[in-house]
């Protein structure tokens, strides 16, 4: 599978091992669920990947409190591993979205 490998801080890193397209759509903003694993150990799961306004983004899981925000489940910490996360999960959806387009339509 994927490995992609995210610098942290103390000079540690964090393996992203698996992604998974769970599933996709078409007739809505949410565009895929996506799954990863990290180090092999551990896995985190719904996160959305999303066409907004400006470009496709990626959320991290969440639920709404009490006051109807949306707060996230669990989410990178440093803004370098927001980005090395989200630039892997949209580049594994890309690779997703070429490998169905090469299948093409079942008839």
């Amino acid at each position: 599978g994927r490995r992609t490998i995210i610098p942290m801080t103390g000079g540690n890193i964090m393996k992203i091992s698996d992604i998974k397209i769970r599933r996709t759509y078409q007739e809505s903003r949410l565009r895929a669920l996506v799954s990863l694993t990290i180090d092999g150990e551990f896995a985190v799961h719904d996160i959305k990947i999303i066409d907004g306004p400006d470009r496709v983004f990626v959320a991290m899981p969440s639920r709404r409190d009490d006051q109807g925000t949306f707060r996230d489940i669990c989410h990178p910490i440093t803004a370098p591993a927001r980005k090395m996360l989200e630039e892997s999960i949209l580049e594994a959806y890309e690779e997703f979205n070429k490998s169905q387009e090469s299948i093409g339509p079942v008839s």
